[in-house]
């Protein structure tokens, strides 16, 4: 018997360890399945075309991708010379070394992603000090115009939910705006 690329469901039941096949090309380990079956051991060889399904992403690693991406994009926003200064303490780092900081925190999906409510912070700060929210929220005012913070705090309170398609859009976003 000889065998190509395919062996038809008919060849299935006749293949066995006896007979024996040389594949004129090398396999992907996706186009074949080899099945042992138990009384007479014979081996069961199922070759095709088959193609690798496209991996298609969950919502949660998507959010997760966007997460990441935005939070280098806030870091660089601000950037001069791969340093940046704190907004709440006025340290400098690299930007590597910073982190993103939201005012109001990530689980309001209204403003996870809103460019006023995140800003560069220090680990201290951010983690330590548990995002200064009081002192973000001054100097958001400062630096925005009074009543910037109450606008995101009044903001978060919405519920809002992103569509996968909203979130590859908001991804590509902020892939093309960071280096």
């Amino acid at each position: 018997m000889s065998c190509g690329n395919s062996i038809t469901r008919r060849q299935e039941s006749t293949y066995s360890t006896r007979d024996k096949c040389v594949l004129q090309k090398p396999l992907i380990a996706s186009q074949a399945i080899i099945k042992l079956t138990a009384p007479h051991m014979s081996i069961l060889l199922y070759i095709s075309g088959m193609t690798k399904k496209k991996k298609t992403i969950t919502r949660g690693k998507l959010v997760s991708k966007l997460d990441s991406v935005f939070s280098k994009f806030i870091r660089q926003r601000d950037c001069q010379d791969d340093i940046v200064e704190c907004f709440t303490c006025g340290k400098k780092d690299s930007w590597k070394k910073m982190q993103c900081g939201h005012f109001r925190s990530r689980t309001h999906y209204s403003t996870r992603w809103n460019e006023l409510n995140c800003q560069v912070q220090c680990v201290g700060c951010n983690m330590f000090k548990q995002g200064e929210q009081y002192v973000f929220g001054m100097k958001l005012d400062q630096k925005y115009g009074e009543g910037t913070a109450n606008e995101l705090y009044m903001k978060s309170q919405m519920l809002s939910k992103y569509t996968m398609s909203e979130l590859k859009e908001k991804l590509e976003y902020y892939q093309s705006k960071i280096f």
